[in-house]
């Protein structure tokens, strides 16, 4: 639908509606531009509290995958009066609020409507160099591809509201979707990376495809090298499942090529929709080593390299077992 809108076009836009990055750019001076981005969505946990504080970690993350810093954010409250209370609310925003406080973030204001459905999440501002951009179209070849969190909180969450995954794998899916990208941000700006995006609604390979094509190049990803939590593939047996899932598939259809030998099951995750996701960056492969050794030294445990970028196949993902 947006390409059927014209493009907005300023000498100061930086990153606009021409790519699908993150978040868009607009530069104030040589030295200082403005990161933008917006993103709310339902309830994916029962908790209100822990709600609200993901669905702010998921808005923030768009600003630092664009290699950016946090200042300022704007509540977007959607809520039902009938079923949920103040005291829900009050806990909602109360999440998001701990959670943009942790990022030097300062919830300003907001907008609330009621609606049939409980939304929430965050409108962001944020400061960048306007040359020190990390935007998904300059992914090149001989890069690495490093993930810094692992898949499945698309399939975990669907399973959590049957009360089908043990308590062991919320908590540890619940930890991963409210930990801040802020650390990975900074350290893909120190060395040097080429291109970043985070892995949201579309899955890693729409994600990852998304950065193959604006950077016309192709992507390879090692299946057996991408950090899954654990116990998601057989939950994916079992067909707990998004909808994104399917939305996906149509989506990418004609720009995937799986190795023969590759589980279903894992396939599955490959496509399955994330929230508060990590980032994915493409870096050169001499450092890409060494980034992920800070990464790990400084908590972003499960960070490591899950792929490379090729010359070969522009704008095709090609996914091997090893």
């Amino acid at each position: 639908m947006l390409e059927k809108l014209p493009k907005a076009s300023h000498p100061d836009l930086l990153v606009g509606l021409n790519t699908i990055d993150d978040a868009g750019v607009f530069r104030l001076s040589d030295d200082l531009a403005l990161v933008q981005t917006v993103d709310f969505f339902t309830p994916i946990v029962d908790d209100p509290y822990t709600y609200g504080a993901i669905a702010a970690a998921n808005a923030l993350s768009d600003v630092y995958a664009m290699g950016g810093e946090p200042l300022t954010a704007l509540n977007i409250v959607c809520y039902p009066k009938g079923t949920v209370s103040a005291e829900m609310l009050l806990d909602i925003l109360r999440g998001g609020f701990d959670k943009a406080a942790e990022a030097g973030c300062l919830i300003v204001g907001g907008h609330s409507v009621e609606d049939k459905e409980m939304k929430y999440g965050l409108a962001v501002t944020g400061k960048i160099h306007p040359e020190k951009i990390l935007t998904n179209d300059n992914a090149r070849s001989g890069d690495a591809l490093v993930l810094t969190k692992p898949l499945g909180t698309g399939i975990v969450t669907t399973a959590f509201k049957l009360g089908i995954i043990p308590d062991e794998l919320y908590r540890c899916v619940t930890d991963s979707m409210l930990r801040l990208n802020s650390i990975a941000s900074k350290l893909a700006v120190k060395f040097g990376a080429h291109a970043c995006t985070d892995i949201t609604g579309f899955s890693l390979l729409g994600h990852a495809w998304g950065m193959a094509r604006e950077s016309k190049v192709g992507f390879v990803l090692y299946a057996n090298h991408i950090p899954i939590f654990a116990g998601t593939e057989d939950l994916a047996e079992q067909g707990f499942l998004t909808k994104g899932d399917r939305s996906n598939r149509e989506y990418l259809q004609g720009y995937l090529h799986f190795d023969k030998n590759l589980s279903q099951n894992l396939v599955r995750v490959l496509y399955d929709p994330q929230t508060s996701g990590g980032l994915l960056i493409s870096i050169s492969s001499e450092v890409a080593d060494e980034l992920v050794a800070e990464l790990r030294q400084q908590g972003v445990a499960d960070a490591r390299i899950i792929g490379r970028v090729t010359k070969e196949n522009s704008q095709q993902i090609t996914v091997v077992k090893a």
